[in-house]
């Protein structure tokens, strides 16, 4: 059973409340002074917290994605790393595979025609030799014959790190959010390419092309819009194509829209952060390349850059985010360069969580709906 199944969680949970009932019972009859009723007590504490912070631990990474394995949780993830694939350019599966399909959760959903269709794939890159997950979101229109020859507009959705693809869909509802939104004429249907902005897992990446390592911008900024546009009906045009995320994933969206602006006609930051950190989790990002560390810095690149024709939008909260006060100032300094296009959602309170980015979500959509063509 995986990490992120309801048996799991079920018999968490379940395990935790038979201890805990255990303890009230047995405590009676552990109540003398002697060696072997004190570590009875001690035991019986013990495992009861520990279920019952197991059973936290895993309902809050159900809820938010944190990890989709238990290889995953303990670093152990080696199965989606870069892989070099020296016959890609010949292969016969081509840059992207589906490996499955699976509905929409939507009313009528079983039918493509009518819910649309969710398609599990991996994407090879053909520059980069990059293999990287992801789940693509097709809107119904892209299977109703009247729409057959129309090509549609796609936007690269990005998680935070160390988030999951599944949590775009489960935790997220970006599907679900799209086909609502397009059904009630709020925005037209798009093409959602959901994925993590980590394309070497346990490594946090940050969207650098790191020397000697994976070149993950590059992967991002073509290869992915390339693999799409082999093998679906996804606009030409770089007006076509937007890129959004949360945290990790807003801050490469912003930087991929602002380097690629030929790649990318809009971006969008949940609440981002503007410079990549290093840390454990990154490992050395620039091995002393100061071009590579200044353009990972999204303060330098509005200073010292030609401003892109990008449209960007930013999002934070006056409480509950810690980059309040640094969105408010990249807002303005954004507006001081043209012709890039800034906008903004800025909530009274909302933490760094699921919950407030689904209350921005179809906005953020219907917004970058508005600056992208089909064509």
């Amino acid at each position: 059973m995986g990490l992120t199944s309801n048996k799991v969680l079920v018999l968490a949970v379940l395990f935790a409340v038979l201890l805990f009932a255990g303890t009230v019972w047995f405590w009676p009859r552990l109540a003398r002074s002697n060696w072997r009723t004190v570590g009875g007590r001690v035991g019986l504490l013990f495992a009861t917290q520990v279920a019952i912070f197991a059973s936290i631990g895993l309902a809050a990474n159900q809820a938010f994605g944190f990890y989709a394995s238990w290889s995953d949780l303990f670093g152990q993830e080696s199965a989606q790393g870069v892989v070099v694939n020296h016959g890609l350019a010949g292969s016969a599966g081509g840059p992207l595979q589906v490996l499955n399909t699976s509905e929409v959760n939507v009313k009528g959903g079983a039918q493509p025609q009518i819910g649309g269709q969710i398609q599990r794939v991996d994407i090879m890159g053909h520059t980069t030799h990059i293999t990287a997950p992801a789940y693509v979101y097709l809107p119904p229109e892209y299977f109703q014959s009247q729409y057959r020859t129309r090509t549609f507009p796609a936007a690269v959705v990005l998680t935070g790190y160390p988030g999951t693809a599944e949590a775009l869909i489960k935790g997220l509802h970006y599907p679900q959010t799209a086909h609502e939104l397009a059904k009630n004429g709020r925005m037209q249907p798009m093409i959602l390419v959901m994925l993590r902005p980590s394309v070497a897992p346990p490594r946090d990446t940050e969207c650098v092309d790191v020397p000697g390592g994976p070149h993950t911008e590059a992967f991002f900024a073509k290869d992915l819009p390339s693999a799409i546009g082999a093998h679906y009906r996804v606009g030409k045009k770089p007006g076509s194509w937007g890129v959004i995320g949360d945290s990790t994933g807003g801050y490469c969206a912003l930087k991929l829209a602002m380097h690629h602006p030929d790649a990318y006609a809009a971006g969008v930051g949940l609440s981002p952060y503007y410079k990549a950190p290093i840390d454990p989790t990154t490992g050395d990002l620039f091995h002393g390349d100061k071009n590579l560390r200044n353009r990972a810095d999204l303060w330098w690149c509005l200073k010292h850059l030609p401003a892109p024709n990008t449209s960007l939008l930013v999002s934070s909260s006056k409480v509950g985010e810690y980059d309040y006060r640094s969105t408010v100032k990249f807002i303005q300094q954004v507006q001081a360069k043209k012709p890039t296009r800034i906008s903004s959602i800025i909530l009274d309170s909302g933490g760094h969580n699921f919950n407030t980015w689904r209350r921005e979500i179809p906005a953020a959509l219907q917004w970058m709906s508005g600056r992208l063509s089909d064509r």
